[in-house]
């Protein structure tokens, strides 16, 4: 009987655990290794916006559009857990204490703001709530034999050959298997330290999600927002199928903390985004809020992502910087990745714009 292949994964963010799904789904064994929690970040806190044509015109754009439709597949074949939903999308503009223009261009919105059109319709936008997305690919991974571990991968193993055969923890267990993928989102570039591998940064995100219940329909909005200040937030809407609102505008760069679990947001910028929030909507109402939060998301020098065999160094891939569009691209990351494993090639996206190696090796020191 031939053993099935076990697969090391670092990482419990959407990118892992859809590997892991997919590996699962055919019959391998994944096991995801992670040192705070799933869905512990970025994968936990984005807005979950899914759009099926906005990467058209870059190396995106094939990834961009098979994930689309594998987000739609995904929740018909696992009884949708996170809230799948189709949307309606628009652009707009608004200003700190400005004037009324008339009528509210929707019910939900302030009479300040306005609407210069329709970015996507139930066809082309769409929405999870990002969490539940992710722990919902995990649980189904696990119930097709894979395996979750906590703990912090501090080195790779390999074999006498040089080949990856597993990972070491901070505990100093050696899990072994039958090759290594590393998606740990920003938190990759400590696999530089084991791995010749491309840096991979953390740009902070701030966000806000309120308790809307219906007040909002299945609607995004994409804004212009000039403060008084006079700077502008390029500020995101998503109503949720929860009854929830996620709203964000403020990024920042900033040292990336080694431990998740201790990342903060920057002083007032939660404030920054409820008086924004404030003009934009009668229904967002501090009151309302039930989350504040920040996340680092993974970006790299050409804002692709890393998606590939590690050159130099066999059975070892990566799987992150997949920056703004992380939880659009996990379906069909997952897949690609599933399949360049077992089967030596992918059959659905071409992932060769996205080869670690067509960037330099990190040199810097952590």
């Amino acid at each position: 009987m031939i053993r099935p292949k076990r697969i090391v994964i670092c990482g419990g963010g959407a990118i892992g655990a859809a590997i892991a799904c997919f590996l699962s789904l055919r019959g391998a064994r994944p096991i995801v290794i992670e040192r705070h929690e799933v869905a512990g970040s970025a994968s936990g806190k984005s807005g979950g916006f899914l759009a099926l044509d906005w990467c058209r015109g870059s190396p995106l754009d094939r990834l961009a559009r098979r994930s689309f439709e594998l987000h739609a597949e995904l929740a018909t074949r696992l009884d949708n857990p996170w809230g799948y939903r189709r949307l309606t999308t628009y652009a707009g503009h608004a200003e700190e204490n400005g004037t009324a223009r008339g009528a509210a261009p929707r019910p939900w919105l302030s009479e300040g703001v306005t609407l210069t059109g329709q970015l996507g319709s139930a066809r082309s936008t769409a929405l999870v709530e990002p969490r539940a997305f992710t722990t919902g690919l995990m649980r189904a991974a696990e119930a097709h034999g894979a395996e979750l571990r906590r703990g912090a991968v501090v080195d790779l193993v390999r074999d006498k050959n040089g080949a990856a055969s597993g990972v070491t923890l901070d505990s100093g267990e050696i899990v072994e298997g039958d090759a290594v993928v590393v998606a740990m989102g920003p938190w990759s570039i400590l696999a530089t330290r084991w791995l010749p591998l491309p840096a991979v940064y953390g740009y902070k995100g701030h966000s806000l999600i309120f308790d809307t219940g219906d007040a909002i329909p299945a609607e995004a909005l994409f804004l212009e927002y000039q403060e008084a200040s006079g700077e502008v937030l390029t500020p995101e809407l998503f109503a949720r199928a929860d009854g929830t609102t996620w709203v964000c505008a403020i990024s920042s760069t900033g040292p990336l903390p080694v431990d998740p679990a201790e990342v903060a947001p920057d002083p007032g910028a939660h404030a920054r985004l409820e008086a924004m929030c404030r003009t934009i909507s009668p229904v967002l109402t501090a009151d309302r809020i039930v989350t504040r939060q920040a996340c680092f998301r993974p970006v790299t020098e050409d804002s692709l992502p890393l998606l590939g065999a590690v050159p130099g160094v066999a059975g070892a891939y990566i799987a992150t910087g997949h920056n703004v569009w992380g939880m659009l691209n996990a379906p069909a990351t997952g897949e690609a990745m599933a399949e360049l494993i077992l089967d030596g090639t992918t059959h659905h996206v071409d992932l060769s714009p996205f080869a670690p190696g067509r960037l330099p090796t990190f040199k810097g020191r952590l």
